[in-house]
């Protein structure tokens, strides 16, 4: 099976500290896999050089066989990968089905069109993607006044507009209470079984990480110390003593 995304001998210094340290792995088609480690460990800035914000040191980024290394995001974003952000960015004016008619309409190449027909435009489009991520019911709420936990599932409509086939979710469920952070896991992993959608996300949440992610890789000051199914990251040595200075396994019931 052709690997998604790979990576080979990824790094990133800055002014002598290396943030990331020559890192590799690889994104299968359909696959659900999560990058953990602790606060500084360089997820942030590994997910920023693979989505072209930020320039590698050295290193190459592949998508399904074509080199992206040092393009620019949007290049990248027009190639099928897209991204959510710690912080959600909806437009508090407007309606749930307008941000994602918004992005639709950035998708299709028709921001000329944005007036006075923009309301008009990819409606039906944006109402089943609402549906996808269980908003339809909202879709003529002003995005001021959703809870958190469905501005959370907007962005993942939002997300979805451009059609990726690899979705880069930074902390997806930062902020959200346990039982919502449940639940959009759950809807990311059926989106990912559904549409043969790659992901793959950083989490500090172990249960999510855990209860949801088909393999799991583990940064710890630029460095990829282990990678594998979840009982195998769980019981690595170096990945309890990153998390947990050792001594005893790392999520399930045990931790």
């Amino acid at each position: 099976m052709t690997d998604i995304m790979r990576v080979e001998n990824l790094r990133k210094s800055y002014d002598g500290f290396v943030a990331v340290n020559g890192i590799g792995f690889s994104v299968r088609p359909g696959e659900l896999k999560a990058l953990i480690g602790p606060n500084g460990a360089g997820k942030s800035t590994c997910f920023n050089m693979l989505t072209g914000q930020v320039k590698p040191s050295g290193g190459e980024v592949w998508l399904d066989g074509q080199r992206i290394t040092g393009r620019p995001p949007r290049a990248i974003w027009r190639l099928g990968v897209g991204r959510t952000f710690q912080i959600t960015a909806a437009y508090p004016s407007m309606t749930v089905i307008e941000n994602v008619q918004m992005a639709l309409i950035s998708h299709h190449r028709r921001l000329f069109a944005l007036r006075p027909r923009a309301r008009t435009l990819y409606r039906d489009e944006a109402f089943g993607l609402l549906e996808t991520v269980s908003m339809a019911d909202q879709a003529d709420r002003p995005c001021s006044v959703l809870a958190y936990g469905d501005l959370k599932r907007l962005d993942l409509a939002i997300a979805l507009c451009h059609r990726p086939r690899l979705l880069l979710m930074d902390e997806p469920t930062a902020g959200m209470a346990p039982a919502a952070r449940i639940d959009l896991m759950q809807l990311v992993a059926d989106i990912v079984r559904d549409r043969g959608l790659s992901v793959l996300f950083t989490e500090h949440d172990m249960d999510v990480v855990f209860a949801h992610a088909h393999s799991i890789m583990v940064l710890s000051r630029g460095d990829l110390i282990a990678e594998g199914d979840a009982d195998t990251v769980r019981n690595d040595a170096r990945v309890q003593e990153v998390y947990l200075g050792g001594g005893r396994p790392v999520g399930g019931a045990d931790a």
